[in-house]
C-alpha cells in the first residue's frame, strides 16, 4: 500500500476482532479493518458502536469497512448493520460507505446474496440514499 502522507492511518480503537482507524489527511474518514476471520455479533455491535461515536464526535460522513481477513459471513450482523445502524449513523451525516472484500467467491456472493434478502424486507431503507462501493485497495477506497 503506498499511501501518501495525507492518507497515513492513526488507530483509534482496538478490538479482540477489529482495529478502528482515522485517516489523517481526511478527518472526516474513518476505517474499520476486521483483525480475524470472525466477528461476533456482539463485538460487531461494540465496533459499530464506537464508529457512531466517532461519527457523532468528529463529524464522521465516510466510513471504510475492510473486510479482507473475514472468511465467515454472518447475515444478522450483517442486517442489523443496515437496517439500525446505517439508519442512525445516515441522520448523522454518515453517507458515504467503501467496502474491501476478501478474495473469496464464496464469501462475495452470500454478500450479495444477503444485500438483496434486505433490499426486499427493507425496501425503503436509508441505505438506499447512501454512496455504498466497493474497493480493491485501502488506498482506492480513501480516495473515491
Amino acid at each position: 500500500m503506498n499511501l501518501t502522507e495525507k492518507q497515513e492511518l492513526t488507530i483509534t480503537r482496538t478490538f479482540k476482532h477489529a482495529v478502528v482507524k482515522t485517516v489523517n489527511g481526511n478527518p472526516e474518514v474513518a476505517i474499520v479493518e476486521a483483525a480475524a476471520s470472525y466477528i461476533p455479533i456482539e463485538q460487531f455491535k461494540e465496533i459499530f458502536a464506537a464508529i457512531g461515536d466517532l461519527v457523532k464526535e468528529k463529524k464522521i460522513t465516510k466510513l471504510i469497512f475492510d473486510k479482507r481477513k473475514l472468511t465467515v459471513f454472518h447475515q444478522p450482523s450483517m442486517e442489523w448493520y443496515f437496517v439500525e445502524w446505517k439508519e442512525q449513523m445516515f441522520e448523522l451525516g454518515l453517507k458515504t460507505h467503501r467496502k474491501i472484500l476478501p478474495q473469496d467467491e464464496v464469501f462475495k456472493q452470500s454478500v450479495k446474496i444477503g444485500r438483496e434478502k434486505i433490499k426486499a424486507n427493507h425496501p425503503l431503507g436509508k441505505y438506499l440514499q447512501m454512496d455504498i462501493r466497493y474497493a480493491d485497495t485501502l488506498e482506492d477506497a480513501i480516495l473515491n
